[in-house]
């Protein structure tokens, strides 16, 4: 390699380094390895460049050996993290490609680079990387528990490297990450020394001060602290087989990172601490036998040292929920120390190391019940014997774990978890009910996404807002956390609500101009005959400005009786009004009798009362506010102004299948005014085919009159034809259709 690349220093430890790999690698690198690996990296430094120290001035082919070479000391001499490892960096800067890489070395290292180079842009979203969540989606972008295995030695390996390094805040934001992360997921791997050292390194880089003065007492006091634990043991060891019971005996100081933390937790300095000192029996016994040789063990350590009553906890009588069993008992032992004891079975330690009730979960590390099982099982594999056999099992582990779940980056680099499918809407409302209610769409890594974009793990998404989106009924189609569609519901009701409110004060303005007290039985009389099934539908019609006010007052009128009747004999036509009973809202169609969109049928959908619509005419869709689609005829002076203000509500629509079903119709007939007109008009209306006459109230004044009309008619073709027919009748000058 490039001489000059590597100081005198570096040149020593890179050919140790290279030794130590070589003997704990034996033959699992072939000499082809060794020689493509070699002209890799000495290309990557001469030519590309890429090998360059980093920013920190840390020299990166020295730190990627020193990963390779605790990876093998750590777990296994493995040559498919080892050469992943090495290449890695090549890769990240686009000197090799996963496809080459599988032609050098094969498929198994290609998947592990792959893996490598989807997890390690995760660190530029700039995540609180002590959130639970990015360890879900670590763990969801690592594909292959070796990416985390590699990670995680590194990890180690860059904190061995950083010590009295000068920039103290990079030192900082190293060990910071360390302890939050990879401390825990070394723990749940079962790593449990690199879990140590990672977490006494963090202690030590972020507050050197209580590291140093912790680790200086407990070295000073290393010979006689073992001295103490033999003697503490040896009276215990004498009665434990007195009694035949078989068993072991472990004693251990606590690290110095659990002794700072008992220290902060409890309040008190080293002296005291209660379970400095932790002894741990161990008893080989038969399952039926375990609880009173437990028990045995119990009463000979009591009889030997004096307990702490408060410190006593039996979780064997009534073992932890997640199934922990075991006898904690502190007691005061000799010098007046104060000792942990720890009593439990082999059946007992096995399945609080390595079962439901791992040491890791039940410290109260946070974890789920597919993850329980993955770690378990790597850890497993992890303690097995036959180093090959236990990375082949480790190659084929599944990392999966979280497939029905989605983590999402907000730009700050906050990390929320979703489950799967949710859209950016969800996310919006998840951040703030108003963000959400006010989404107008977002940005995802920097490009325009709309409302109904789908997350995908990884995402970082900005949330684009207005003050003037509300929400609308179509969202419900496109939320799908309960938290999101819950708020959207509320929201629409409330707005119908106010809708309401406003629509109804208009109505009794309406009503107080007209001198008329209105009756809210009559007016719910009103409301169905009308064809709504609640007053919320109704008066949200008003406020869309689809019903007029003044149909509503006349409807009253007509039921309540007021409405003034033509005298017999008068000649003027004036204020004629003829009522009939009308059948409920005519929108009970046939199921085919409408196409919506793109071919779609069987949407529900409204006909606009401001042009009464019917087959035949040609007509358009809009979503109104409350998600329901109005059908107006395309001449309609209402959808005039929708278009120009919501021209992304408008939505196509024809009429299909064959026409039967009666639809609304309202014309506007002016003539000479004369009684008997009314009777002339009515009568063709009568005898027209498929035609029911609804209403007809005639106003005349100066010698004319003009009468609105009101009938039920099955098709275009058949209210032009009787538009022919009314302007055939002597005395009526013109018809329209309102």
């Amino acid at each position: 390699m490039s001489q000059e690349y590597f100081s005198p220093q570096e040149k020593t430890t890179l050919l140790q380094l290279v030794k130590n790999l070589n003997d704990k690698l034996g033959s699992q690198l072939s000499c082809q390895d060794i020689n493509t690996l070699h002209d890799l990296i000495e290309k990557g430094i001469t030519q590309a460049g890429i090998y360059r120290r980093d920013q920190y001035g840390l020299n990166p082919v020295i730190r990627h050996l020193t990963t390779a070479a605790t990876l093998c000391d750590s777990i296994a001499p493995d040559r498919t993290m080892v050469i992943a490892t090495m290449i890695y960096n090549l890769c990240r800067n686009d000197y090799l490609d996963v496809p080459r890489v599988k032609d050098l070395f094969g498929e198994d290292i290609a998947r592990v680079v792959h893996g490598l180079l989807h997890v390690v842009p995760l660190y530029k979203k700039h995540a609180a990387v002590e959130n639970e969540n990015f360890h879900k989606l670590l763990l969801t972008f690592a594909e292959d528990v070796r990416v985390i295995l590699i990670m995680t030695m590194d990890r180690l390996a860059l904190m061995r490297a950083i010590n009295h390094h000068p920039n103290e805040k990079f030192v900082q934001e190293i060990a910071s990450e360390s302890r939050y992360l990879y401390a825990p997921l070394a723990h749940k791997l079962g790593l449990y020394a690199v879990k140590t050292e990672l977490e006494d390194t963090s202690l030590k880089y972020l507050n050197r001060k209580v590291f140093s003065q912790i680790a200086t007492r407990l070295n000073e006091t290393k010979a006689e602290r073992d001295r103490y634990v033999r003697e503490f043991i040896k009276p215990i060891d004498e009665r434990l087989r007195q009694e035949g019971l078989i068993y072991d005996i472990k004693g251990r100081t606590k690290s110095i990172n659990s002794i700072w933390q008992k220290m902060q937790k409890q309040g008190v300095d080293l002296n005291g601490i209660y379970d400095l000192f932790a002894i741990r029996i161990i008893l080989d016994i038969p399952q039926k036998d375990e609880k009173r040789a437990c028990w045995l063990a119990y009463s000979i350590v009591t009889d030997i040292y004096k307990a702490n009553p408060s410190r006593f906890k039996d979780w064997i009588t009534i073992p932890k929920s997640n199934g922990y069993e075991s006898l904690h008992i502190t007691v005061y032992g000799p010098n007046g120390k104060w000792v942990e004891v720890q009593i439990r079975s082999r059946r007992m330690d096995e399945t609080a190391e390595r079962g439901v009730a791992a040491h890791w979960r039940y410290k109260g590390i946070k974890s789920d019940g597919d993850a329980d099982k993955w770690m378990n099982d790597v850890r497993e594999m992890l303690e097995a014997s036959e180093q090959e056999g236990r990375m082949s099992l480790i190659r084929n582990m599944n990392t999966d774990l979280y497939s029905d779940e989605v983590f999402v980056f907000t730009p700050k680099g906050d990390l929320f978890h979703l489950p799967q499918g949710a859209t950016l809407l969800d996310f919006a409302y998840l951040i703030h009910t108003r963000v959400g209610s006010t989404c107008m769409g977002g940005k995802v890594d920097g490009k325009n996404q709309k409302i109904n974009y789908r997350l995908r793990s990884g995402d970082t998404v900005e949330v684009i807002t207005s003050a003037t989106q509300t929400p609308r009924l179509d969202w419900l189609n496109i939320a799908v956390t309960s938290r999101a569609r819950s708020k959207i519901k509320n929201a629409i009701n409330e707005r119908r609500a106010r809708q309401a409110q406003l629509a109804r004060e208009t109505l009794q303005r309406r009503f107080k101009n007209r001198k008329i007290e209105p009756d809210d039985a009559t007016l719910a009389r009103v409301i169905k005959k009308m064809g709504y099934k609640t007053s919320l539908e109704f008066y949200a019609d008003i406020q869309e400005g689809f019903i007029d006010v003044n149909d509503v007052v006349e409807q009253y009128e007509t039921i309540t009786g007021k409405q003034n009747e033509t005298a017999t004999g008068r000649g003027s036509a004036d204020e004629f009004v003829l009522q009939q009973p009308a059948t409920t809202r005519t929108e009970r169609f046939n199921d085919d009798i409408l196409t919506i969109g793109e071919g779609v049928k069987g949407v529900n959908y409204k006909l606009a009362r401001c042009c009464n619509p019917i087959f035949g005419d040609r007509i358009v869709g809009f979503i109104a506010s409350d998600g329901a689609i109005k059908i107006h005829r395309s001449d309609c002076k209402n959808l005039r102004h929708l278009r120009q203000r919501y021209p992304y509500r408008i939505i196509r629509t024809r009429w299909t299948g064959k026409a039967g079903s009666q639809f609304v119709a309202t014309l506007k007939v002016l003539g000479r005014d004369d009684i008997g007109i009314v009777s002339s008009i009515t009568s063709v209306i009568n005898k027209t085919d498929d035609c029911l006459l609804r209403s007809i109230s005639v106003q005349a004044e100066g010698g004319l009159f003009e009468g609105l009309i009101t009938v039920n008619i099955s098709h275009i073709n058949l209210l032009d034809d009787l538009i022919k027919k009314i302007l055939n009748v002597k005395g009526v000058k013109q018809v329209d259709r309102l």
